[in-house]
């Protein structure tokens, strides 16, 4: 039975909620105990479990798990951000994702959640001048995940990707606050231009399977693109747009899209 610590709930009801997940996932399935007990309950802090899944993940012969964890443990310590950040991600993909029952999944299972805690990591050596090490980690991240963010793009807090297959986000790419995207989504260039060749997402927008935004344009907040839609030009606000290439084909139909997640055009 699963063991709720007072303090910690008080100061930390993310990750007691997952500690308590935990302990009934090993209750009712013993065989997972080694997986839960290593990635969870062995660690005192979501960022330390974040840490090691990362390191986990990516490890590779050409670089040890430990060191990928001494790496993801500076990142965490020198910018908490990525702490509070994560959790914005936790509870989003909950939140969103039908078949996310567990605010467990997300952190153990769900390679959409993990690629983009391994990006806010790869983007904070980006940010303090160690390019290298985050090419690396987004190489990683590519191979391991088929998650493919340059380390130098912008993305806000509340992020959910789900599936997350095939995604891959530019360099200059900025995305806000609350959005959420499916699989198969490229916020891509076109052209060679050393300045903003990639797409800015607004807060809460929803981006549908397959959908491809190419370019130095703006997808305003609260707006959705529909699946498999190739949009080239600016897309106003609380908007809807389908289409190859992609039009305005009504209002976003909700005022939060990427929260509702409902995909379904004509309303």
């Amino acid at each position: 039975m699963a063991t709720t610590h007072p303090k910690l709930a008080e100061l930390d009801p993310v990750w007691q909620r997952i500690r308590d997940e935990a302990e009934i996932v090993v209750s009712a399935e013993p065989l997972l105990g080694g997986l839960v007990h290593s990635s969870i309950l062995h660690h005192p802090t979501i960022e330390r479990a974040l840490a090691y899944r990362i390191a986990l993940k990516l490890s590779s012969g050409e670089m040890s798990e430990q060191i990928l964890r001494e790496i993801s443990e500076e990142a965490y310590t020198s910018d908490p951000s990525l702490g509070e950040v994560a959790r914005a991600d936790l509870v989003a993909t909950f939140e969103r994702d039908p078949a996310c029952h567990r605010l467990l999944q997300p952190l153990v299972y769900f390679k959409g959640f993990q690629a983009v805690q391994a990006y806010r990591v790869a983007h904070w050596l980006w940010t303090e001048g160690r390019r290298d090490l985050a090419y690396f980690i987004q190489m990683r991240a590519s191979e391991v995940f088929g998650v493919d963010i340059h380390p130098a793009a912008t993305i806000g807090k509340g992020i959910m990707i789900d599936h997350a297959h095939s995604i891959v986000i530019g360099e200059t790419a900025r995305v806000g606050d609350n959005v959420s995207m499916l699989h198969s989504v490229t916020l891509g260039g076109t052209g060679k231009e050393e300045e903003i060749r990639h797409p800015l997402i607004e807060d809460g927008v929803l981006i549908g399977a397959g959908a491809k935004v190419l370019g130095n344009i703006r997808v305003g907040h609260c707006s959705r693109v529909a699946a498999g839609s190739v949009v080239l030009k600016d897309v106003p606000p609380c908007s809807t747009v389908a289409g190859v290439p992609a039009k305005i084909v009504g209002e976003a139909g909700c005022d939060q899209p990427s929260v509702t997640m409902d995909q379904l055009l004509g309303k």
